[in-house]
């Protein structure tokens, strides 16, 4: 069942290839490997003998995608693990440094539509949102615990929710009643915490709320701005860096964090001269996030949402 879930479609495939290059003989970190899809056509185009390391949170994942690159033999290795853990990973395996990177981030085809994940509304399950099931909290325990405070910050920080609040307080009255255990339960009380025709018809109420959840049960900005970081350490000279992702608060620290590395001088206005001696780390290589086609949304409409940015280091 997992392996049939996971063989999704793998979000704009070619742009990928073209801005990561892969080479006979390289070696590339999946830092997201998820379904092998772009593991796989990676491992094609460094044959006979470059290496792809994959890792991911959920071993669900990592299972099914043992499976699909078992035809590549040792040249796939996987490993159970947070990207912002790759330096570690790596240095364990003996790989100082890698010829590209790949991190495709946000909730996969197979979590979403797992319905015992917890991921999604469309069907009644416990209120998990775990991607690694092995440990952390849950977001049952989030929303029967924090303050309501706290939960309207994470709400309004990572779901960019307009009725944070309002939400929070009404999760607070609900849960001095009976906690909140399942995904219905709580997609309910969104939808009527929200007042009504103030959320556009053809978006769910609690989409944000979810999303906020997620985000902050998987410590996922946290998680992508120390990954970025440590996978910057890791590229080779001339090695290329591919990241996909699909919301704005995700690709807002992506943006950020490339213009970060073009900066050139960083001296007070007014010197004469500079004296810090700042050089560009990186060169962009998508000089706007790159988005799918018209045919590849019809096709895979969770596709419309994802943004590809990548850079070569200097």
């Amino acid at each position: 069942m997992a392996d049939e879930i996971f063989q999704h479609y793998s979000v704009m495939p070619g742009e990928v290839l073209e801005c990561l290059h892969p080479q006979s003989g390289e070696v590339f970190l999946d830092g997201t490997v998820g379904g092998a899809g772009h593991a796989c056509l990676i491992l094609e185009a460094t044959a006979p003998d470059g290496v792809l390391v994959g890792l991911d949170r959920d071993r669900e994942a990592l299972e099914a995608a043992s499976r699909r690159l078992a035809p590549f033999g040792d040249r796939a290795v996987l490993r159970h693990g947070n990207f912002a853990d790759a330096d570690r990973i790596l240095a364990e395996l003996g790989i100082a440094a890698v010829d590209g990177i790949l991190l495709d981030l946000g909730v996969s085809s197979f979590q979403l539509d797992t319905a015992r994940r917890g991921f999604s509304f469309q069907s009644d399950a416990p209120l998990d949102m775990r991607m690694d099931t092995s440990a952390g909290l849950t977001a049952a325990d989030v929303v029967n615990s924090m303050s309501i405070d706290d939960l309207t910050r994470i709400f309004r920080e990572y779901g960019e929710e307009r009725y944070a609040r309002r939400i929070a307080r009404r999760i607070d009255q609900v849960r001095a009643e009976t906690p909140l255990l399942t995904t219905r339960e709580l997609a309910e009380l969104v939808r009527d915490a929200v007042p009504k025709g103030r959320v556009p018809s053809r978006i769910h109420p609690a989409t944000r709320v979810f999303q906020a959840l997620r985000i902050h049960v998987n410590a996922e900005l946290d998680s992508l701005r120390d990954g970025l970081q440590r996978a910057m350490a890791l590229l080779k000279p001339g090695g290329r860096m591919a990241v996909i992702s699909f919301h704005s608060l995700e690709d807002r620290i992506v943006k950020q964090f490339f213009r970060g590395k073009i900066q050139v001088c960083t001296c007070p206005p007014g010197l004469p001269v500079c004296v810090c001696n700042r050089t560009a780390e990186v060169e962009l290589l998508t000089r706007k996030g790159l988005r799918a086609g018209d045919a590849e949304v019809e096709a895979n409409p969770r596709a419309r949402s994802a943004v590809l940015r990548a850079i070569r280091r200097l």
